[in-house]
C-alpha cells in the first residue's frame, strides 16, 4: 500500500512536466511547490538523518494517531473512545481526507487521494499500526526519491 501511494504522490509530476506550475498548485493559498531545504543541508548527513527519521518514523505515527486514530472517530462521536478504530462514517471519511490534503500545501491533490486511501486502509484493516506502516513506507520511498533524484520540492 505504501509503495502504491508513493507512486500516486509523484506520478503527476513525473508524467506531466510542469504539472505543479498550474495556478491550482502554485498560489498564495496553497503555497508553491518548492522545497525549503537550503543547499548546505542537502550535503549534511546529520540533517538528512534527522529529516529521514522524522519523515519515516515520527510523522507517520503522529499523523495516523491524529487523523485516523482520533479525528475520524471524534467527528463521528465527541466521545471518540466509544468508536472503534476503523469505523466508517461518510462525512468523517471525507472531512479527514480534505483536511489531510490541506496540510500538504501544493500537493493537496495527491494529499486528498492519499488521505482517502489511508482512511480506506484504516476502515479495511481496523488497525492503526497498518496505517502507520503504510505511511512510513510511502515516506521512506519519498525520502529516497528526494535525495537520490534531487527532488527537494517534496520536502516542504
Amino acid at each position: 500500500m505504501g509503495i502504491a501511494v508513493f507512486f500516486i504522490w509523484v506520478g503527476p509530476d513525473v508524467l506531466f512536466h510542469g504539472y505543479r506550475d498550474s495556478i491550482l498548485f502554485s498560489n498564495s493559498l496553497v503555497g508553491h511547490p518548492q522545497g525549503a531545504t537550503v543547499p548546505e543541508d542537502k550535503l549534511s548527513l546529520l540533517f538528512l538523518l534527522f529529516r529521514v527519521l522524522g519523515s519515516v518514523v515520527t510523522i507517520p505515527i503522529i499523523e495516523e494517531l491524529f487523523w485516523r486514530g482520533w479525528m475520524m472517530r471524534w467527528l463521528i462521536d465527541r466521545h471518540f473512545t466509544r468508536i472503534p478504530v476503523g469505523s466508517y462514517h461518510v462525512e468523517a471519511f471525507w472531512v479527514v481526507a480534505v483536511l489531510f490534503a490541506s496540510e500538504h500545501g501544493s500537493f493537496w491533490d495527491v494529499g486528498l487521494i492519499t488521505g482517502a486511501i489511508y482512511n480506506w486502509w484504516a476502515i479495511r484493516t481496523k488497525n492503526l499500526t497498518d496505517c502507520v506502516i503504510a505511511h512510513a513506507v510511502t515516506n521512506a520511498c519519498l525520502a529516497v526519491y528526494v535525495i537520490v533524484w534531487n527532488q527537494w520540492q517534496y520536502w516542504l
